[in-house]
């Protein structure tokens, strides 16, 4: 997948949350907020058409962990 190198601002707790939450996951905070960002546009509904079957069962077995990690939460 390509990247795009781009500036983003963040408020110290999302940054926060986001380092920690990568470190987590075993991946750097930029790449954690990349996916954080492709999940939210998926369940939002903006996310690209994926042409890779792959691509698109990992998107949704990742969304279906993060569902289950949110209603655990209340």
């Amino acid at each position: 997948m390509a990247t795009r190198k781009v500036t983003l601002s963040l408020d110290e707790a999302a940054w926060s949350f986001a380092e920690q939450a990568a470190a987590r996951a075993g991946m750097s905070p930029s790449a954690w907020i990349s996916k954080a960002a492709r999940r939210e546009a998926v369940r939002t509904g903006v996310g690209p058409i994926l042409d890779s079957s792959a691509e698109a069962a990992a998107d949704e077995a990742e969304l279906a962990a993060a569902e289950r990690a949110m209603r655990a939460q209340g």
